[in-house]
């Protein structure tokens, strides 16, 4: 086990090993957790020279980790990194030309750090602005690598319909009573079936593209005075899909004026101010890249993700709360009524956004 500080004798050794695997000394050299993320254990690796980011890889969330690295490696080999203004931190290889060194049963992976603040939410305009247009920088400098060559790393992670299949055949074996909140949400969702619809109407038409697909606001690494991006970071579901995708996670995740396990229900909204930011920073940095039809499915993309995933936590509600851990009940219950809301006002201000996306994209 790794624990806060390095102090026995076998941690030490588990530390050297690793290390060694990537032909660094782990002499002098502490660790503890690093950030926020909830998927892979991370660490700070702090040597007397250089320090690291030290990562132990969840195969129960990603469980073809050889098509992670597949889909890293076409990244690190065709895209130009000067292109960018911020670092894109991919993983470092072994002494032996992989991506990965195993200890025991898990898996390892090490990364150059970078400096810099990650935040959980974006606290003005100015941050939301910054984060869309790394995110936007990221897709235009991947536009050089072929998207239908990169492999699927978790399947079906953004198809709505999909999603919504799989809510259908939860309920037919829930042991939920319908009744309540329950009845409601779910009666909510069953009429998303018109998003399913345009969904896809959108993904029959719009170019394929190399996108992140998990643009929360912790995915970038601001610089200290949070003037500019250092980093775009967590780059696990890189893989093929499409612009709205990661537009809409943003929208979801940032100009959402409570975050998603919030419960305080009447001040669950859309921020139109983070949104136009959101749409500012992203279509200036695929500026000229965008054909109609992608600039039409921006607006979309916030709905389609504020429905996918309420979706997924109200169908792991009707399962028995079988994927997404919770420290109560009817958290995932709770979470899917969130996004409900969230989508909800995202519909209610359909007009406003639209125009907003006029004026912001041309």
């Amino acid at each position: 086990m790794i624990t806060d500080r390095i102090t026995s004798k076998s941690i030490q050794l588990i530390i050297g090993q690793l290390l060694g695997n990537f032909g660094h000394d782990a002499t002098d050299t502490t660790i503890r957790p690093y950030g926020s993320g909830h998927i892979h254990k991370t660490y700070l690796v702090d040597g007397p020279k250089q320090r690291f980011i030290l990562q132990s890889f969840n195969q129960s969330v990603f469980p073809f980790p050889d098509r992670i690295a597949g889909n890293l490696q076409q990244v690190k080999d065709h895209l130009n990194e000067a292109e960018l203004d911020f670092k894109l931190p991919l993983p470092m290889k072994t002494s032996a030309g992989t991506l990965f060194s195993d200890h025991g049963e898990s898996f390892y992976r090490l990364f150059p750090f970078i400096d810099g603040a990650c935040i959980d939410k974006a606290e003005n305009s100015r941050q939301a602005y910054l984060a869309a247009k790394a995110f936007g920088g990221f897709i235009k400098a991947c536009s050089v690598i072929e998207a239908g060559g990169l492999m699927e790393v978790i399947e079906g992670f953004h198809d709505l319909s999909l999603r919504y299949r799989q809510f259908e055949n939860a309920l037919k074996d829930t042991q939920v009573a319908m009744e309540g909140e329950v009845s409601e949400w779910v009666d909510f969702y069953k009429k998303q079936v018109l998003l399913v619809r345009k969904y896809r109407k959108y993904t029959d038409i719009l170019p394929l593209r190399v996108t992140h697909n998990d643009t929360k606001i912790n995915n970038v690494i601001y610089a200290q005075d949070f003037s500019k991006i250092n980093a775009v970071i967590d780059l696990d579901t890189v893989m093929a899909g499409y612009v709205f995708y990661d537009f809409g996670d943003l929208v979801r995740t940032v100009a959402c004026t409570e975050e998603e396990a919030s419960t305080d229900w009447e001040n669950i909204d859309v921020d139109l101010d983070k949104y136009a930011a959101l749409l500012k920073g992203f279509g200036e940095a695929l500026s000229g890249e965008l054909t109609t039809e992608e600039k039409a499915s921006l607006p979309f993309g916030g709905e389609m993700m504020a429905c996918i995933m309420g979706l997924r936590f109200l169908t792991d509600y009707l399962n028995g709360n079988i994927y997404y851990p919770i420290s109560y009940p009817e958290q995932n219950l709770h979470r899917a009524k969130n996004q409900g809301l969230l989508l909800r006002a995202l519909q209610s201000k359909r007009e406003e956004i639209t125009a907003l996306a006029e004026k912001e994209l041309g």
